[in-house]
């Protein structure tokens, strides 16, 4: 959820001397974080143009796990983890941010618009609408494999012919509610 912070583990237990570890972000692979103890160097590169990690990237010097604090929705997307030295890997985790929760009223019968909050989407962008304490997941769209798919055959039918996806802001029509 936004506010949160997230953990992005490395599972190493301790850096040996000849360890290097990279974090990187985005399809860009923008290098965010850097532990390589043969050359003395931990550092942060929180200073992306767009200033998104500005003071909220942690790094743990004994595993080179790293951390996002205070996370919005602009922290979603793929971190890839380099490790090289005596032992080579890589990981990726993709991480999603949820919004704050807002509630809509309307009338039984009428349609309701749910707003994305976006004026046009990008190239990265991964929008899900969810529904449900058990967070069952209605419509999705994602720009990079240019796919919009929407669920509403739903078990119990609520969804069936109501939903409508904006293809240029995300945003969710329930008709006939």
């Amino acid at each position: 959820m936004e506010g949160d912070s997230v953990s992005l583990n490395t599972d190493v237990t301790e850096i040996h001397e000849d360890d290097e570890i990279l974090w990187k972000y985005g399809a860009e692979n923008s290098l965010i974080a850097q532990i390589s103890r043969a050359d003395g160097i931990s550092s942060i590169f929180d200073d992306v143009p767009d200033g998104r990690f500005r003071d909220r990237l942690k790094l743990e010097d004994q595993t080179g796990s790293l951390t996002i604090t205070n996370t919005t929705t602009e922290h979603a997307g793929d971190y890839k983890l380099e490790i090289s030295g005596a032992k080579r890997s890589s990981k990726t985790f993709n991480v999603s941010v949820y919004g704050a929760v807002k509630s809509v009223s309307v009338m039984e019968g009428d349609s309701v618009s749910l707003n994305s909050d976006l004026t046009e989407m990008m190239d990265e962008d991964l929008i899900y609408w969810r529904f449900g304490n058990e967070n069952t997941l209605i419509a999705e769209i994602d720009v990079l494999e240019d796919r919009i798919t929407v669920y509403d055959d739903v078990p119990d039918g609520r969804f069936r012919d109501r939903l409508k996806l904006d293809d240029q802001t995300g945003s969710l029509t329930i008709t006939n509610t």
